[in-house]
Formats: structure tokens, sequence, C-alpha cells
């Protein structure tokens, strides 16, 4: 009896979204059109998946509200079933430091703090243990390539090795959820190749939650789904 109310249990987690948008709508002025507009949007366990649209349809801002960055106008933000607008400033600020791994377009690495420590820093918020934080953030600088560079600081790099930096620094916590905004913008093939490969890897391999906001069709290619953004909403696109 324990052993199927607990599988029961499970499957009930497994079907529930670990993101969920609701009839989400953002403006902003009261005398603009609306950025977003009754968007609804699930994102299950395991599912990495890539959003797709015309510049200024609201994909970043679409970004932002799953992060807890920004509160819709209309509608509501899900996170395991969290309503993101329930929450306070200082609660919002805590889950999204230990659950959310955000690749800012603008990168937003901190120019005083070598390469070690900015990607070192989720880990140093979340309170892990000097010597942890060294390995691991040692590890996700190697894997990503750039563990050569770990005492230098960004104005020393290209703006390739900063955006495989912020990517360290994105993973490094192993969020449950990856919201990445054009991470590989700035890549050589190759190693935006091996980049997205290591973020589907990181959805999958914690059964988390990944969404890759992109123009890249190659980039597209490598998610579960791929959905459309429009005027009109979020739409699945028709895949062969």
């Amino acid at each position: 009896m324990a052993d199927r109310a607990a599988a029961a249990d499970h499957a009930a987690t497994a079907e529930t979204p670990l993101l969920r948008l609701e009839r989400v709508g953002k403006h902003y002025g009261a005398n603009r059109p609306a950025v977003l507009d009754g968007v609804d949007l699930d994102v299950r366990h395991g599912e990495y998946l890539a959003i797709m649209g015309e510049s200024g349809v609201g994909k970043s801002t679409l970004l932002n509200l799953l992060a807890g960055l920004d509160r819709p106008d209309a509608g509501r933000v899900l996170l395991d079933g969290t309503d993101l607008a329930t929450l306070g400033d200082d609660e919002t600020t805590l889950l999204r430091r230990r659950a959310i791994g955000f690749v800012f377009q603008a990168f937003h690495v901190l120019p005083y703090l070598t390469v070690r420590q900015n990607v070192a820093l989720p880990l140093e918020l979340l309170g892990v243990a000097e010597r942890t934080r060294r390995a691991r953030t040692t590890a996700m600088l190697e894997e990503l390539g750039v563990g050569a560079l770990a005492e230098r600081f960004p104005r020393e790099l290209s703006g390739g090795e900063i955006q495989r930096v912020a990517i360290a620094r994105a993973l490094v916590h192993r969020p449950r959820v990856l919201l990445a905004d054009e991470p590989t913008g700035n890549l050589d093939p190759r190693t935006a190749v091996q980049t997205l490969a290591l973020l589907r890897a990181q959805v999958k391999r914690d059964a988390g939650a990944g969404v890759l906001i992109t123009h890249s069709r190659a980039a597209a290619e490598t998610a579960d789904r791929i959905l459309i953004l429009d005027a009109h909403g979020l739409k699945a696109e028709e895949r062969a």
C-alpha cells in the first residue's frame, strides 16, 4: 500500500508542470498595447523547450516573468505550483537564488570580480562551503572551456568568453529551472553546439525545466518543443 501511494504521489508530481503561465498579460503604460496578452504555457519536469518569434513580441519579458524578475498585470506565473505573485520580494529572491539559473543576453557579469568569483557567486549566496564552491566552480569552468581564464577579469575576455562565463554562473548551483536568453549569440558554431548540449543535459539530468529564447534555428532544434510567440500568444511549431 505504501509503495503504491508513493508511486501515485510521484506520478502526480511528474504530471504537474514545473512551470506554468495562466492567461498572463503584461503591458507598459496605459496607452500602449500589451506586450503579452493571455499567454498560457506549461513546461513539464525534464522538458527543454525553445521559444522563437520576431523582435519586440515579448520573449525577454516572458523570461523575466518566469524568473520572478517582473510580475504580470494579469494571470498567474507558477513555479512548482507556487504563484510567484503571492511571494514577498525577499521570498522571491530566495526562490530565484535556489531554483533558477538565468543566462542573460547582456551577460551581467560583475566587472570587479574575477571569472572564478563571478561563477562562484551563486554558491556563495547560498552558503555553500568554500572548498565545495571552488571544486564546483573549477569543474564548471573546465566544462565550458574557460578554466584557464579563472583568475582573469571580464575586461580581459572576448565576448564569447564572457558568454561562457555567464552560462557557467547560471549552471553552477544546479538550478531546477534554466532560463536562457540568446545564450549562444556570441559563440562560434562549434562552441555553440557544445554549450547547447550542456544546457540540455543540465535540464535532463535534474528533471528540471529549461526555456531557451533564440532566433537561431539550429539552437531551437536542440529543444524538445519549439513554440512561436506572436501577438496572438504562444503556439507550437509543427515539426516533422
